[in-house]
């Protein structure tokens, strides 16, 4: 087949709605003025993951702009999903970053709250929180939809949006209804990327909840996973990082390893491979702050058992 009559690479959402099981991954943008300091963060990635998330000031610290940071990996050929949080900005400053999104090529998008500043190294810092990230949703899913400004104003060109919330998993209780999950569906999200859930048995009664809520027929669901570094680290995230699911199990199977962080990456990989045969999983997130190296280790040894 010569390279004119080849077929076009497919797209994240192309192999979502193909029902590929996806794997993406995570790239905080580097404290940095250099292109190059992010390039090197993301190359190990190219060719493995099959979206790769750039992070919007994650832990309310500064870094890199987002929008910049999705662009070089555009230019790298890493299809990014971009972060935008609605901590920073307020909404017409997040209409003019959806609009540049769309003239950039940039498509997949994370709709998300924020971090509050509280939690960072500036904690003085005045949060905005203009609108919610429902809002922020819907209002990408007009701009897509109907070429408009939640005020009626027409926009010209075509933002091709495939649009993402987050969530966080949970064991569900009797009765529970995932009514936020439902509300940000209801608002144009086509898939969620979720918070750390490292408990299979819990990834399938959560999932199974969404299923009975016809969810997963609307969402594609990616279910965030960590190569854990150490017990230490691990047992920090179950008790201090918000939504994080770590069984105790997994906790002393690190602690009884030689080598934790091999054991990690040994863990993460059997977990996804366990979630790509639950129906109404689409594929995992993975990511891995401060262990960026582990994340192409774990993607090579999943797509070898897949």
């Amino acid at each position: 087949m010569n390279e004119q009559s080849a077929p076009a690479p497919k797209t994240f959402a192309e192999r979502l709605r193909q029902g590929r099981f996806v794997i993406t991954a995570e790239v905080a943008p580097p404290v940095s003025c250099d292109a190059d300091d992010l390039r090197r963060k993301a190359a190990p990635l190219n060719g493995l993951a099959d979206a790769v998330n750039v992070t919007d000031g994650a832990g309310a610290r500064a870094s890199m702009s987002a929008l910049a940071a999705a662009a070089i990996l555009r230019e790298m050929g890493i299809e990014p999903i971009l972060q935008i949080t609605c901590r920073d900005k307020n909404r017409i400053a997040l209409q003019a970053e959806l609009l540049g999104a769309a003239a950039l090529g940039i498509r997949n998008l994370l709709l998300l709250t924020g971090d509050d500043p509280k939690a960072g190294d500036q904690p003085e810092t005045k949060p905005v929180f203009d609108i919610d990230s429902k809002t922020l949703i819907e209002t990408a899913r007009r701009l897509r939809d109907d070429s408009a400004l939640p005020t009626g104003r027409a926009v010209s060109g075509k933002a091709a949006f495939f649009l993402g919330a987050a969530d966080v998993p949970i064991d569900p209780p009797a009765g529970w209804q995932p009514n936020a999950l439902a509300g940000k569906a209801k608002s144009g999200a086509q898939f969620v990327q979720t918070q750390f859930c490292m408990d299979a048995a819990i990834v399938r009664r959560y999932v199974g909840v969404l299923e009975g809520a016809g969810l997963a027929e609307k969402l594609a669901i990616l279910i965030g996973v960590n190569p854990l570094r150490s017990a230490k680290s691990a047992a920090w995230m179950k008790h201090h990082l918000f939504g994080t699911i770590i069984p105790d199990a997994l906790i002393k199977r690190m602690e009884a390893a030689a080598d934790p962080a091999r054991q990690g990456i040994a863990i993460c990989a059997e977990l996804i491979a366990e979630f790509s045969t639950i129906g109404g999983i689409a594929g995992v997130h993975i990511m891995a702050p401060g262990n960026d190296a582990a994340i192409p280790e774990v993607i090579r040894a999943v797509r070898a058992k897949m």
